[in-house]
């Protein structure tokens, strides 16, 4: 709660010590999305997830065993080589190294990884 409360009450702030209308109106796009979209700022905030999968920071990669064939395609394709495995088993990506570019995902022709 303390994020979110802590927005609440800057834009409260902002409206009561805003000398013109418009630094008044300037919270209400906020205090807007607060209100439609609250289920967004808790996932952010709370679980660390980005629902709609558009926060690099908040995506994480992961190859599924038994999914994998080991083709290499990830592996030969991640341009910060965060992704391991010998040919024909399992691979897996280094969540410190990933820099959650997408190009394993989007080459995988498996299906094997998973965007979480």
């Amino acid at each position: 709660d303390g994020d979110i409360e802590t927005l609440k009450m800057l834009c409260a702030n902002i409206k009561e010590n805003s000398l013109c209308g418009l630094g008044q109106g300037a919270p209400n796009p906020v205090l807007s999305t607060l209100t439609y979209f609250l289920d967004e700022y808790e996932a952010h905030i709370y679980e660390k997830q980005c629902p709609a999968h558009v926060c690099r920071a908040l995506i994480k990669y992961e190859i599924m065993d038994g999914i994998c064939t080991g083709c290499t395609v990830c592996a030969r394709n991640c341009p910060v080589n965060a992704i391991t495995g010998e040919r024909k088993q399992t691979h897996h990506i280094d969540p410190d190294l990933c820099i959650r570019c997408g190009i394993c995902y989007q080459l995988c022709a498996f299906d094997a990884i998973t965007v979480n």
